[in-house]
């Protein structure tokens, strides 16, 4: 396992004068990376090129991790400008409506939120990288095609007014994975009344990281110690994860690729017990599988399968 699997935490920069994409900055790791053995970078979420705040880089093996870190919980701190509609929902976009403001309470503005706590029904946005049969919808919308997306599911588990200067607001947003703030935005600005759009936006926090631990990416030129004490090893990645530890000759077979059985893991029986969820297992300290519990009802506990072996 090479010693630089794992993951980074980065602090994007962005703004009116800086547009960097989450691309922009997994090619400046990789640029510093050269020459070090490690195989693929990848990120753990995107964020508009006007967004700033967290972005997690994933390094080596640690592209394996991308989906179980996708899934974590957001937070995010947004403006939304009233009186203003765009293409993109935000202000890097043309300007499609525009309305008078009218004059807003805090307590009506914050009965627009209640009604967006909670689990909610989202369009994404046109420009976005959605795919469309196999087309990202912004490849699309940014040749003029109609772009119809399907409405998801998402978790808005809280929505805080922390500041009010109309025809701006202040908000900070915690949610599930996939929720789209540029569309928030969009739809309380048409439930307030005047419409409204995205004009900035930072990710504070994905899970367990914060936007402020991470290293600025002005900061990503060449690799040196400092960025590589940094590097947050596999298993500490997904720290909520439960864990297993495995011995050595358990580990060894794993990662031959063999299903280990609740015996080969040695657990406990409210371990055993589980019907649902993940495991992580560690050998020594070394991340070696991710596995799922699939209920088997013949056996009335959860029976263990591999979804991602690390090696």
């Amino acid at each position: 396992m090479n010693p630089l699997d794992g993951i980074l935490l980065v602090d994007k920069e962005g703004g009116e004068t800086s547009y960097e994409t989450s691309y922009d900055v997994v090619k400046k790791v990789k640029k510093a990376l050269r020459g070090s053995n490690v195989k693929k970078v990848g990120h753990a979420g995107t964020l508009d090129p006007l967004a700033t705040g967290l972005l997690i880089i994933l390094v080596g093996q640690g592209t394996k991790l991308s989906s179980y870190i996708m899934s974590e919980k957001k937070k995010y701190s947004a403006t939304v400008t009233l009186g203003i509609e765009t293409d993109t929902l935000d202000s890097d976009g043309k300007i499609v409506q525009e309305r008078d403001v009218p004059i807003l309470s805090r307590e009506a503005l914050l009965n627009v939120f209640t009604a967006f706590t909670g689990e909610i029904e989202q369009t994404p946005p046109a420009f976005s990288a959605v795919k469309v049969d196999g087309v990202r919808a912004y490849k699309l919308a940014r040749k003029g095609e109609a772009v119809a997306l399907k409405k998801r599911r998402v978790n808005i588990y809280s929505l805080k007014l922390t500041g009010m200067d109309l025809p701006e607001l202040t908000m900070e947003v915690e949610c599930s994975g996939g929720t789209y703030i540029r569309s928030l935005a969009a739809d309380l600005g048409r439930t307030a009344g005047p419409g409204g759009h995205l004009k900035a936006l930072r990710r504070m926090a994905i899970g367990p990281f914060l936007a402020r631990d991470g290293m600025s990416s002005s900061d990503i030129v060449s690799w040196d110690k400092r960025m590589k004490d940094r590097i947050i090893p596999l298993n500490e990645a997904i720290p909520d994860m439960r864990e297993v530890r495995v011995a050595p000759r358990v580990a060894s077979h794993i990662r031959c690729g063999r299903q280990p059985t609740w015996e080969d893991l040695g657990v406990d029986a409210a371990t055993r017990s589980m019907t649902t969820g993940r495991l992580k297992m560690v050998e020594s300290g070394q991340l070696v599988a991710i596995a799922r519990i699939e209920r088997d009802e013949e056996v009335g506990h959860g029976e263990v399968k591999l979804e991602r072996v690390f090696g």
